[in-house]
């Protein structure tokens, strides 16, 4: 468990994703693709980003994956955002459709995602990202496993 993970473990998923924003703390991956959890409501996540040269692929475009991760990740954190303290989740799987080719002049971005459905063991979700002017470069549906946590060990 990383210090990011305990010091939020004993807060309900929205309240975890709320405090994420009320400090400006962001997980490893949003540091290393420079993205922002923005937004959050109960079935609902909002990322914010710029693409730039950092997520370029050879061809001089902003990689698919750079596009497939924004989207994994409002679609878990939308989900999340209904979870209790005592439950988890993980991707079981991400369908992407690319729309629209993105660079660095595309300028900022959000991806949004929001829950379908969310039953004891399996939540569904969609999502898209979207520029300034509301052109979808890329949406996704997604399906995610929910789970029970395992207790927490004593120190």
């Amino acid at each position: 468990m990383n210090v990011l993970q305990e010091s939020l473990g004993k807060l309900s998923g929205l309240a975890q994703l709320q405090a994420l924003i009320a400090t400006g703390r962001r997980p490893p991956i949003a540091d290393t693709l420079d993205f922002n959890l923005v937004e959050i409501d109960t079935g609902r996540a909002v990322f914010a980003a710029t693409p730039g040269p950092h997520a370029y692929n050879p061809l001089g475009t902003i990689h698919g994956g750079y596009a497939a991760t924004l989207l994994d990740s409002a679609c878990g954190c939308a989900v999340h955002s209904t979870l209790s303290a005592v439950q988890g989740y993980t991707s079981l799987e991400l369908k992407v459709a690319y729309h629209k080719a993105m660079t660095a002049e595309t300028g900022p971005i959000r991806a949004e995602a929001k829950v379908i459905t969310v039953g004891k063991r399996v939540a569904f979700t969609e999502g898209r990202i979207v520029d300034a002017a509301g052109t979808v470069y890329a949406s996704a549906t997604s399906t995610l496993l929910v789970f029970d946590l395992p207790p927490a060990k004593a120190a």
